[in-house]
């Protein structure tokens, strides 16, 4: 602090002189400091009333001072005036505290290690520590800096070095598998999209396929309707146009009507059967596909998708020498298969009957097994023939009334 601030400072307080009193003896002091003293030394005036001592904090003369106390004393007029037109300008260089306005740094806290203002020490959170002023704290801890130097230059500090190398290694490292964890996350679900994307090209084109076997079922049978029905609108035409014509005119074009007429009427139509597409996405899709682990989605196999029509319910030829027919072709089919089942049932009970006999005269347990092997699996090709017979018989039906 420079030296003229130093003269605006109370020596008790170590704050700007606040309602600076002098004393007789030329020091000043605070009115609040020398109340304060006063009241600490009061001890002193118990016999003398009239007058009051009061040793001078600073010189420690003894002073008398009348019974009205601190208030008798004369007021430093010059020193106030001083004081009052420094702390109107700014003094940017003059360090102040922070909790005590415009009160200047000029005291060390020994206690805490820091520079408080006066009234930290009086009032504030400093009250009764142990304090030393600048000069000679200042040189107290003028060595201090070269010792923390040397605190900061040992080895401690050279394994601090070495530590921040490591952890910058370990931390490169670390670095370098999370880049390559990453780019093992693009590359995989890259291939994963690029295994999606083929196979969903490759359902497409099955759709696609299915689309065209559509066309191909439906176009040429709507193309052939819509023929008839312009030739149909043309005869009509024609038909009514008749009408106007001459009598030589009408009778000529009318038989060609008429033929005409009849041969549209003739054409056959054909039968609306709705297809089936098989199988079916949404069936694919929730059977296998949902069922499958990421992983494997490579190995799926698309199915070939293909149309067949629906069957739908029998009608019957109108015909009456084709329902003859289909009578006869049944009767005939299901004769010949129960004369087939017929002569398996014999020839079996045959066999079972001969080797009776045989086994009971001839052959050991041994035999026996054997035999009881073979009647049973005999019994089983009976069952395979009869239903091998039993879904011929349903596909000549099938094909007999398709």
């Amino acid at each position: 602090m420079h030296n003229f601030e130093d003269e605006l400072t109370c020596p008790i307080c170590y704050s700007i002189f606040e309602d600076p009193r002098v004393l007789p003896c030329s020091h000043t002091f605070c009115r609040n400091c020398l109340e304060n003293v006063l009241q600490a030394s009061g001890n002193f005036y118990i016999w003398r009333p009239l007058r009051i001592p009061l040793k001078c904090p600073n010189c420690r003369s003894i002073i008398e001072i009348a019974p009205t106390g601190i208030e008798s004393l004369p007021v430093n007029f010059a020193l106030r005036a001083i004081i009052e037109k420094y702390q109107q300008e700014d003094h940017p260089d003059l360090i102040t505290c922070p909790e005590h306005y415009r009160q200047p740094l000029n005291v060390y806290c020994l206690l805490d290690k820091k520079l408080v203002c006066g009234h930290c020490l009086t009032i504030g959170q400093h009250h009764g520590h142990p304090i030393d002023d600048l000069q000679s704290a200042y040189l107290k801890e003028k060595d201090t800096p070269q010792k923390l130097l040397e605190q900061l230059t040992d080895t401690h500090w050279t394994d601090i070095t070495r530590l921040i190398e490591k952890l910058e290694e370990q931390k490169s490292l670390s670095e370098k598998m999370v880049q390559s964890d990453k780019e093992i996350v693009l590359q995989y679900f890259k291939e994963l999209s690029d295994t999606l994307e083929q196979k969903k090209k490759i359902f497409l084109t099955a759709l696609c396929d299915v689309g065209n076997l559509i066309n191909q079922e439906y176009v040429p049978q709507i193309e052939r309707m819509k023929e008839m029905r312009e030739q149909q609108f043309e005869l009509m035409t024609l038909t009514t146009s008749l009408q106007e014509e001459s009598p030589l005119k009408f009778l000529e074009k009318l038989d060609d009507v008429r033929q005409r007429v009849q041969i549209l009427k003739q054409r056959p139509l054909p039968d609306v059967r709705p297809v089936e597409i098989c199988p079916r996405v949404s069936q694919v899709l929730k059977e296998d596909w949902s069922r499958t682990e990421i992983g494997q989605i490579k190995k799926l196999h698309i199915p070939e998708m293909k149309i067949s029509s629906k069957r739908m319910p029998c009608s019957w030829p109108d015909d009456e020498k084709e329902v003859e027919f289909f009578k006869i072709l049944n009767i005939v089919i299901v004769t010949l298969i129960s004369v087939i089942l017929m002569l398996i049932l014999f020839f079996n009970q045959h066999i079972i009957t001969f080797l009776n006999e045989i086994t009971s005269i001839c052959f050991s347990e041994v035999s026996l097994s054997v035999y009881q092997s073979l009647s049973n699996n005999l019994h089983d090709l009976k069952n395979i023939l009869c239903r091998a017979l039993y879904l011929l018989k349903e596909f000549i039906w099938k094909i007999v009334y398709r």
